[in-house]
Order: structure tokens, then sequence, then C-alpha cells
């Protein structure tokens, strides 16, 4: 029973980790729904597209059955450098340039299979989580096959609830600013707290890590607002 739990929740964590600016995205696409863009092409083309990064993400779990588990557990330092990485260098997308990503071109071949709307949102949603590849590798090669079966369940269903929150999302626009304007820095920390719990799968160290990276963002950001004098100047 606590190995479900822990399946899980380390679902849910993974999950949120890596596609909390997926909302941001998702609002925006909610937004241009009209007579020819329905709201299923967005939630088509969002489960197609994450479904390409499971795909993409799998060699992780076969080669967890040949490579030492103590091997694999290092994977999940990749996590923690994407999150150290993410505290050092944040910088925030304009909303141009997130419209710029909301419409990408839909390859000729696949139109012949799906609608144009469909291919577009499944490459929005595969472009923006390429990042989510090096995060689900040594995510899987790190679960047993019950396990596994567990997260994708959850997986697959965290991407209906994100659609329907960013439908939601859309009704809410201050909602909507305030993911746009702190993602940033809650992404970053729960990579890190997910990268701890690979390598060490110790709850406690891992929501230390979590709050460290935190109290790590806020000092980055005192550090960077210009003091009362440069403001005057």
């Amino acid at each position: 029973m606590s190995d479900l739990v822990t399946a899980i929740t380390t679902g849910i964590t993974a999950f949120t980790a890596t596609n909390i600016d997926d909302i941001v995205i998702l609002t925006l696409l909610f937004s241009q729904i009209n007579k020819t863009f329905r709201s299923s092409h967005i939630l088509g083309g969002q489960y197609l597209g994450f479904a390409a990064l499971i795909i993409a993400s799998l060699p992780g779990f076969f080669g967890g059955l040949i490579i030492p588990q103590d091997w694999i557990r290092l994977l999940g330092l990749m996590p923690i450098i994407i999150g150290l990485s993410s505290l050092l260098k944040r910088e925030e997308d304009s909303p141009e340039e997130a419209k710029e990503e909301a419409e990408p071109s839909c390859p000729s071949i696949m139109s012949n299979f799906l609608s144009p709307q469909t291919c577009n949102v499944a490459a929005i949603a595969f472009a923006n989580g390429s990042d989510n590849i090096s995060v689900y590798i040594p995510l899987f090669a790190n679960s047993e096959l019950d396990s596994l079966l567990v997260i994708l369940g959850v997986f697959f269903s965290l991407v209906g609830v994100w659609c329907y929150a960013a439908y939601k999302l859309t009704y809410l626009p201050a909602i909507a600013n305030f993911l746009t304007e702190n993602g940033n820095t809650f992404v970053p920390c729960i990579l890190i707290g997910l990268g701890v719990f690979i390598v060490m799968e110790n709850i406690t160290f891992t929501l230390i890590a979590v709050v460290s990276s935190y109290l790590l963002s806020l000092i980055l950001n005192m550090s960077n607002q210009p003091s009362p004098k440069e403001q005057i100047n």
C-alpha cells in the first residue's frame, strides 16, 4: 500500500514540476477558441503531444532493467542541475513569445491523419515539454513496472485535469498572471526536490531541498532588486 501511495505522490510531483508552465500555454490556447478551433482540438492535441514525450522517455525504464540501481539514482542529479540552473538564470517569457509558441506550423504528413488544429496543439505540447524527458528518463529508470504503470496513469489523468484547470483559468485572468509571474520560482524548487528524492528516496531531505531552493530564490530576488538610490537615479 505504501508503494502505491509513493508512486501516486511521485507521479503528481513529477507531473506538476514539469508541466506547470503548460498552464500558461493552455490558458492562452483556450482563450482562442472559436468555430474552427475547439476545446476538443486542445484536449486531443495535448494528450497526443504528451504521449509522444512519454514514448521518448521510456528507454529510461528499459535501461533500468540492465543498469545497476545505484547508478540509476545518480541520474536524479539531472533534475537538480536543471532546477539550480533555472534558479540562477531565470528569464520571464514575454506574452509575445508565448503567442509565437502557440502558433507553430503543422507538418503536412501529420495533417493527413489529424486535423491541423490538433496537430498544432500536439506540436506545442511536445516542444514545450522537451525538457520533461530529462526528468522522466531517470524517474522511469528508477521505477519498478507496477510503479511505472501507476505513475503513467497519474500522468495521463493529470493531463485532463490540466486542460480543465486551464479552461477555467481563462475566466480568472488574475490567477493566470500569478502563474506566469511566479512559475519560474516554483518549478525549479520542485525539480530540485524531485531530484533529491530520486537520488536519496528520502522525503525529509526532499522537503529540505525544496525549502532551501525556495529560500535561495528569495535571496536571488532580493539581490536583483535595485537599491532606493538606483531607483531615484
